[in-house]
């Protein structure tokens, strides 16, 4: 009797063993297919990111601005759909998302509202038109979509995982939009869905000014103001920040570069500084 216990108990010990190692061989090579399958999808960004179809002129920038590194921080996935936010004519993330997405994924270009008739909207939209005709086997894809505080569906409702916005939020701020526009971003969001949003970081030791004149926007007054629309706060980014900008220039942001709006007053002392110190914040949607 006891020898048959003594077998059972052996053969028992084996089953479970054998149970154990069947279930970590499936998972590592769970793990190792998932990893792979990351990984493709990172080295098409990364292509993307060093591709021949962005200009020289929007290259030159990515010191300081990261596409790379601020798109995977956010989670962007090739079989997303994504809205960004008045692009602009010069398209600078439109090169990088529009072929990124192209096969899998869906982009939305939310720009000025058709009726606006500025001439910053007007520019706006013929540039991004004429970007968009140039290479219709990149662009061909694009869903340009009209935005202006909440008077439009940027995407259809509930539809997007990701709206993306880079250097906007003070410009609502200023015009008092902003609260509209947060509107229109939950409401083209599916539940979970993601809200990448970047500015220019406005000094913590000052307060902030309600019509952000100089650009500047404080990272805890626009974490506060994105919150009160609906949105929770999952991610900070330190991924664009710059410790030499000062942020008390006589144009504001604009002192520094791209703009230089002093032109050639200083000019090597800007250039020197560099792009503004940035916030990158990651909000989702709640389930």
């Amino acid at each position: 009797m006891a020898l048959r216990m003594i077998r059972i108990r052996a053969a028992a010990t084996l089953l479970l063993t054998a149970l154990v190692v069947t279930w970590q061989v499936s998972s590592a090579i769970a793990d190792s297919a998932s990893t792979s399958s990351a990984a493709t999808a990172d080295q098409h960004l990364q292509t993307l990111v060093a591709g021949p179809q962005r200009s020289d002129k929007n290259r030159v920038r990515d010191i300081y601005r990261h596409p790379y590194e601020t798109l995977t921080f956010l989670g962007l996935r090739d079989d997303q759909t994504v809205v960004e936010i008045e692009p602009g004519s010069g398209a600078w993330w439109t090169e990088i998302l529009a072929p990124y997405l192209h096969d899998h994924g869906r982009y939305y270009a939310a720009g000025p509202a058709n009726d606006d008739s500025s001439a910053e909207a007007v520019s706006s939209r013929q540039g991004f038109a004429a970007k968009l005709a140039s290479a219709p086997a990149l662009y061909g894809n694009v869903v340009v979509t009209q935005f202006d505080g909440d008077r439009f569906d940027i995407a259809p409702p509930g539809s997007a995982d990701m709206v993306l916005t880079f250097r906007n939020l003070h410009n609502w701020i200023a015009d008092g939009t902003a609260a509209p526009a947060l509107r229109a971003f939950y409401r083209a969001l599916k539940p979970g869905g993601v809200l990448g949003i970047e500015d220019h970081r406005g000094r913590a030791d000052q307060p902030q000014d309600p019509k952000a004149k100089s650009g500047y926007v404080r990272q805890d007054y626009a974490i506060a103001l994105i919150e009160k629309a609906g949105f929770k706060l999952v991610g900070t980014s330190e991924i664009d920040a710059n410790p030499k900008d000062t942020k008390d220039y006589p144009a504001g942001v604009w002192t520094l570069p791209p703009t230089l709006r002093l032109k050639d007053q200083d000019r090597a002392k800007y250039l020197a500084i560099g792009e503004s110190d940035r916030f990158l914040l990651k909000f989702v949607k709640p389930e």
